[in-house]
């Protein structure tokens, strides 16, 4: 695997001059938009860092993160809206009252978060992670914490930590693996953790800066890494090809 210190701060650069400031992480109940990305554009805050303000903002992030899995952004705001339906996401002590709705209104539940798909399992995930954030005591987890609960998976663990917790964490989505493929700096038998640790080795920037680069992947692979053959197009990435 390519392990250069500045080649990825310029792909970054590169794809912050096509695409501008993403605003990443969305939330429903926030009425900025993101007018330069592909798909839904609602409830984004390009340039605005101080995202998640509050617990609530926090916990509504950490349940995308675990309805996102396996599915696309759209259904998963489906799936928020239908929930904040049953529960007000500004309510005071979110978390815990999400708990008594998965418990009480088990059928309800599902049936709201049944656009984002794998909805009984999704289910279970989502009792697990609020029971971890409550426990929590509003202390900020470990990566290793995080992944003790069943139901969150690396790319899962990062996602929390870089945007419901600016904590620095390289998000090995397949988006970026498809770029970096195609880019010749990885081989397909390169690990999530290789590639993750080999990237926040070199790349150079603040937490908005990870949050960025992870929004600047996905929206620039909409583009050109969505349909194979990935990459064949791609006129902004070409000039990195080993």
């Amino acid at each position: 695997m390519v392990d250069n210190k500045s080649t990825f701060n310029k792909i970054y650069d590169k794809l912050l001059e096509n695409y501008s400031y993403q605003g990443w992480w969305p939330l429903i109940n926030y009425e900025g938009i993101n007018p330069t990305k592909t798909g839904s554009i609602k409830g984004y805050h390009p340039g605005d860092y101080n995202f998640p303000r509050n617990d609530n903002e926090r916990f509504e992030i950490i349940i995308g993160a675990i309805l996102t899995q396996n599915t696309s952004w759209p259904s998963v705001e489906k799936s928020l809206r239908n929930l904040n339906k049953l529960i007000d996401f500004n309510s005071e002590n979110f978390a815990e009252n999400f708990l008594i709705l998965l418990n009480e209104k088990s059928d309800e539940v599902k049936n709201a978060i049944k656009p984002a798909g794998y909805y009984n399992q999704k289910f279970n995930y989502l009792i697990n992670i609020t029971e971890f954030c409550i426990s929590l005591n509003g202390r900020t987890p470990s990566r290793s914490e995080i992944l003790k609960v069943k139901g969150v998976g690396k790319e899962t663990a990062d996602s929390i930590r870089l945007f419901a917790y600016k904590q620095k964490e390289i998000i090995v989505s397949v988006y970026l693996k498809r770029i970096l493929f195609y880019l010749g700096f990885i081989t397909k038998k390169n690990s999530y953790s290789k590639i993750k640790k080999v990237l926040e080795k070199n790349f150079e920037g603040s937490v908005e800066d990870y949050q960025e680069f992870h929004s600047l992947i996905v929206e620039h692979a909409k583009h050109f890494y969505s349909k194979k053959p990935y990459g064949v197009n791609d006129n902004i990435l070409n000039e990195f090809i080993l």
